[in-house]
């Protein structure tokens, strides 16, 4: 089963089919996976391979009075696979104006709504039961090759999920505000595809069922133009992926897209997608947290004073400074930046990229005496009864905000006398410097030697 955000007619014969009644039927031939088993030769164990094979699929593209419009593809071959594409979206609409929810209608979305809360509650209902009802009645009207006496016989299809798309669109009030947030968003993330960085908004799940992977997952950022929705920021994780990009040039949607439940630590079968959803949205929570502490991580005085300068805490202890500039606190914040994650860090993974970042040995006890100084400044905690720490709001800010003044700010000016510096930055501090010893000259203060 897929359930998509959005449909479109493909270029494939097709079969249309309504409530009232069926059409002619058609066909087309497409590629899948063909398993086979034979016996090893040395042992009694069956090995499994597969093999792609072109075979007859029919595709059945339906008009549904709940879900609009939807198809399900049924394989002619044994085992008679079957897939299904419904949208949410198109189900929340129909749902909303039978409920007398007047809303305004944004391509596969709201743009305004009379009524969020009951329109939230419309968007709650939407489980396994309400897709379930919707495949098995369809699936008794198409002719398919499973008969009445194979169901009662206890061979039918059970829906598991092959690809789940989770969205949450933010609509702006005015369409220049939400192209400049956009734009500022893709000059600011274009390293979200990193590994350390994915780890921050898919969350990472250590469990894993099966085999280990032959070749390890993929990470990567992807900024692809489309003549449709314009620019899209990719960000892939192992079988999945975010996607970010403004829709209809107002509202800028954030979509993860699952293609592998595993991935987010969730079972395949249908009954899971509750599960699934509730950590898919949590997945576009976090980044679009992340990009707004970015996007306004400025430290008001006081505060960067308390980070910056050793200070005493509550009870009186000293607290060591986060110097800003020091090597050593530059990396240990910068790798906070990147290497945020849901499920907390310990001493052994924040040290690593550290010492990535740092490029020097860093040991045990500098990285506890580290944490230690993180704690006592308030910019992480430390969940009881364990050795793992969660970065607090403030630590983001804090970890941000040193990390864009030191890495784009300080580090282009310093460096902007010498080329690839524009060269209007570069007029402006040789007019600088000449004022400058302009005064030194009328002091009489002179050049050192």
């Amino acid at each position: 089963m897929i359930v998509r955000t959005s449909w479109s007619a493909a270029d494939q014969n097709v079969l249309t089919i309504n409530d009232e009644g069926s059409a002619p039927r058609s066909s087309t031939v497409d590629d899948v996976v063909r398993r086979s088993a034979r016996r090893h030769p040395d042992r009694t164990a069956l090995v499994f391979a597969g093999r792609t094979r072109r075979v007859t699929c029919f595709y059945f593209y339906l008009w549904d009075a709940d879900f609009g419009p939807a198809f399900i593809k049924v394989c002619a071959y044994f085992p008679y696979p079957a897939k299904v594409w419904l949208n949410g979206h198109e189900w929340a609409k129909r749902q909303a104006s039978q409920a007398g929810i007047g809303f305004t209608e944004l391509s596969n979305g709201f743009a305004t709504c009379a009524d969020p809360e009951g329109l939230q509650a419309i968007c709650d209902r939407l489980g396994p039961g309400t897709i379930n009802v919707f495949f098995q009645r369809w699936m008794s009207l198409l002719p398919l090759p499973l008969t009445e006496m194979d169901r009662d016989a206890g061979y039918w299809w059970e829906l598991s999920m092959r690809q789940v798309e989770t969205s949450r669109t933010v609509v702006f009030d005015a369409p220049r505000r939400a192209r400049g947030f956009f734009e500022a968003l893709v000059v600011d993330n274009l390293d979200i595809g990193r590994p350390d960085h994915v780890e921050v908004i898919f969350a990472g799940h250590p469990r894993r069922w099966g085999r280990p992977p032959k070749r390890e997952p993929t990470y990567k950022t992807r900024i692809d133009t489309r003549d449709t929705i314009g620019v899209t920021v990719n960000a892939d994780y192992k079988h999945s992926r975010i996607k970010q990009y403004l829709k209809d040039g107002r509202a800028l949607r954030i979509e993860t897209v699952i293609n592998d439940p595993g991935d987010l630590g969730c079972k395949r079968r249908l009954v899971h997608l509750g599960e699934l959803q509730y950590k898919a949205r949590a997945i576009n929570n976090r980044l679009l947290d992340t990009e707004r502490v970015g996007q306004g991580c400025v430290l008001a005085s006081r505060a960067f004073e308390r980070v910056a300068q050793s200070t005493l805490t509550g009870d009186g202890r000293r607290s060591p400074a986060l110097r800003f500039g020091d090597p050593r606190v530059m990396a240990l914040l910068g790798a906070l930046c990147v290497g945020l994650n849901a499920l907390g860090f310990t001493n052994r993974s924040l040290r690593a990229r550290v010492s990535h970042l740092l490029g020097v040995a860093y040991t045990v006890n500098q990285m506890s005496y580290d944490l230690a100084r993180l704690r006592s400044k308030g910019l992480i905690r430390r969940r009881p009864g364990t050795n793992t720490y969660d970065l607090t709001p403030e630590g983001q800010r804090v970890a941000i905000f040193y990390t864009k003044v030191h890495d784009r700010l300080l580090g282009p000016l310093i460096a902007a006398h010498t080329p690839p510096a524009p060269p209007e930055l570069q007029r402006a501090l040789a007019t600088i410097d000449r004022h400058v010893g302009g005064y030194t000259d009328r002091a009489r203060i002179g050049k050192a030697a």
